[in-house]
């Protein structure tokens, strides 16, 4: 197998009959908490010049990326929701009449369809800009970004999958192909995998280097018939990856991991491998998943 992840995931073909698609932080790993208020939000302030509303940009972080519907999306665009809608109109913001930075070469990168939003994305970028400011600017980003992993790398140490995630993939094993889909960069998700021995379980692991996880969902499941093709995760970009995929989705709530954990075990898996996961079950699912995650934050509420 070629060592380039991309053509890693495109290689990649079915063992077994049923596939299971999982993400990896907030899913399988009780991770995103540390990473998002130890790891990004430290360094997101430091690099975009937020001191003076810390407090706010704090919040911002915490919901955009943990208690809101873009719960679990690629860090690029979760900054740009917070420096262009969360923070602007959060009330110590207004407050203290802080100007967020505008940032105009970052967000024309996000929205350019040809990019690919990861460190190596932002570094093509870099190299191919003739323009000095906008260069100058994609390497504050990209700093930022590399600062991040650096501080994951350090920090995020030790902390054990969810209760009931090593019992799922025991169930798994020898009826379905496990692959691991994920936004987070694969460096980090093999050595996280590995150091809980439980990478042994995955047939394949996709980071953010290998694109979305729609596109991973679509190569491998490829081989798959749709009703034999499930993605669990924690996150509403892992239920649109999964209907655009046209598979099935199994919450694992936020705040309820072990209990989402348990009952997949015990009706999921049963249900998916005996043909009556789709209907009634699922959509139970859904609306319990669509309920636990607001799209406004709760400053908005404050009368």
């Amino acid at each position: 197998m070629s060592s380039f992840p991309r053509e890693q995931l495109e290689a990649f073909r079915p063992r077994h009959d049923h596939l299971v698609c999982i993400d990896s932080d907030g899913c399988a790993f009780d991770t995103m908490g540390i990473k998002q208020r130890e790891c990004f939000c430290p360094w997101m302030i430091a690099a975009f010049g937020l001191q003076p509303v810390a407090k706010a940009a704090r919040e911002c972080k915490e919901f955009a990326d943990l208690y809101s519907k873009t719960r679990g999306a690629n860090r690029h665009l979760t900054i740009r929701r917070i420096l262009t809608e969360l923070l602007p109109s959060h009330p110590q913001t207004l407050a203290r009449g802080f100007s967020v930075p505008e940032l105009p070469a970052y967000l024309a990168w996000i929205d350019d369809p040809r990019t690919v939003l990861s460190n190596e994305g932002l570094a093509a970028a870099i190299e191919a800009e003739l323009d000095s400011g906008t260069k100058e600017e994609l390497k504050r980003i990209l700093t930022w970004s590399e600062r991040v992993n650096w501080a994951v790398g350090e920090i995020v140490r030790g902390v054990p999958p969810f209760p009931g995630v090593r019992e799922s993939l025991r169930h798994l094993e020898g009826k379905a192909d496990v692959v691991v889909v994920s936004a987070t960069p694969l460096e980090a998700l093999r050595r996280e995998w590995a150091e809980h021995e439980i990478d042994r379980y995955a047939a394949l692991i996709c980071g953010q280097e290998m694109g979305t996880k729609r596109e991973h969902i679509e190569i491998v499941g490829a081989g798959y018939p749709r009703e034999r093709v499930l993605m669990v995760g924690d996150a509403p970009g892992d239920l649109r990856s999964a209907e655009a995929n046209e598979v099935l989705f199994f919450a694992i709530i936020p705040g309820q991991e072990e209990a989402s954990w348990a009952e997949f075990v015990d009706e999921g898996l049963p249900r998916f491998f005996e043909g009556t996961y789709r209907g009634a079950y699922e959509n139970g699912i859904l609306d319990r998943f669509e309920r636990a995650l607001p799209e406004k934050p709760p400053w908005e509420d404050v009368t």
